[in-house]
């Protein structure tokens, strides 16, 4: 949960202030840096740094990399489970000096190594919910050793949903408050795209019905709070660049085990096996496809059960034991900037609440636009508009839809 939220708010950071940026580059046009600055003073951020040198078009890669961007960034909520909201990301771009930047991959290709990222964050919505936590994507020894994790402290209230197979489905507003931490550790095995990842997953969450008298529609195990689970996971990323691939794969298979030997409330496991794949179609088109299969299994309070995650569908809406999800994209470079997408994708969830064959098949689709941000990292912006089978929302994107 806490990895979910945090880590795309990160990764906002490098461009919110886009707009500013662009009319600051644009006032020094054609106006000598020296004649800027006071005789003697330190020189001037160039008007160069927001422009690339090869079409002269807005561009953050010199300032995201070079100057080591530290960004202040208003975000834009529009998640359906919580409403309308923002708040403020702060994020910190930095390659340390004299390590890589890219990566000869074990097919020839040439691999992009992420710049680091720290950040910080704060969010509120029109529903009361807020949040607040850091977290950060560290690189070391050429990208041999990966740490990605976060904590945050979050007051959600979110409506969960009952199952609807003995009685009618039912509404429940829940206000979840606590923490949440997620801490993992990859190695790459030898030169390959492989990597053998550790991580802890934690959350003490508090569970409160704003209507007691649907305590009964509940079980014990759904209001005990710590959550402390351990896992591995095997992962094969072979993607051209980690923000917005346009060619590669990323394959995943996890699982975690939630016990009270190591603080857990609760016994439980849970599973994830997800794979995204991108080709290039002709000069101007990149197509991806998206499969990604979670499972839960044990005593799973009904805020940690899987949940069908698609663009334009509310978090939690269709829970379940076991969900599956096929999503497809598909990216048009307009020009070398500018770029339109398209994609569609359905989920189901089934398992104790209904069998696979009876479970409602929640389908998505949505248009969008992109904006290359930053050239050298291979890193697009933009919105995308998103209809679901109750929702229509706005969603704002920094790099690629799917993590």
């Amino acid at each position: 949960m806490t990895a979910r939220w945090l880590m795309p708010w990160v990764a906002l950071a490098s461009g919110a202030l886009a707009a500013d940026l662009h009319a600051a580059a644009r006032a020094g046009e054609g106006v000598p840096a020296e004649a800027t600055q006071a005789p003697g003073a330190e020189p001037a951020v160039a008007a160069s740094t927001f422009r690339d040198p090869d079409d002269g078009h807005f561009d953050m890669s010199k300032w995201l990399l070079d100057r080591h961007g530290f960004l202040p960034v208003p975000i834009i909520i529009t998640d359906p489970a919580l409403g309308y909201g923002g708040g403020m990301v702060f994020a910190f771009f930095h390659r340390p000096k004299g390590s890589a930047s890219t990566r000869t991959a074990s097919d020839g290709s040439t691999q992009m190594i992420a710049p680091n990222i720290i950040g910080a964050l704060v969010m509120k919505t029109e529903n009361g919910s807020k949040a607040y936590g850091g977290g950060g994507m560290l690189h070391f020894r050429d990208d041999t050793w990966r740490y990605k994790g976060g904590v945050a402290d979050a007051d959600f209230n979110i409506d969960f949903y009952t199952s609807g197979r003995l009685l009618p489905e039912t509404q429940v507003a829940v206000n979840l408050t606590g923490l949440g931490s997620m801490q993992q550790v990859s190695r790459r095995i030898g030169d390959r795209e492989l990597f053998l990842s550790a991580q802890w997953i934690y959350t003490d969450l508090d569970p409160r019905l704003q209507d007691p008298g649907q305590r009964p529609l509940f079980d014990d195990v759904d209001f005990e709070q710590v959550n402390s689970g351990l896992g591995l996971s095997l992962e094969y990323d072979s993607r051209d660049n980690p923000f917005t691939p346009s060619r590669g794969y990323l394959l995943m298979a996890q699982g975690n085990a939630y016990l009270p030997e190591i603080g857990s409330d609760l016994t439980f496991q849970t599973y994830r096996a997800h794979g995204y794949g991108y080709w290039p179609v002709g000069a101007h088109l990149v197509l991806g496809g998206r499969a990604d299969f979670r499972h839960a299994d044990g005593d799973v309070p009904f805020y940690r059960l899987p949940y069908i995650d698609l663009r334009g569908i509310a978090s939690a809406r269709y829970q379940d034991d076991t969900t599956g999800v096929l999503e497809s994209e598909l990216r048009w470079n307009v020009t070398p900037r500018w770029a339109g997408i398209g994609f569609l994708g359905a989920g189901r969830a089934w398992g104790a609440r209904a069998g696979f064959d009876e479970a409602t098949t929640a389908v998505s689709k949505g248009l969008g636009v992109r904006y290359l941000v930053a050239r050298q990292l291979g890193l697009y912006m933009g919105a995308d508009y998103a209809w679901g089978p109750e929702d229509r929302t706005m969603i704002v994107q920094f790099g690629g839809a799917w993590r």
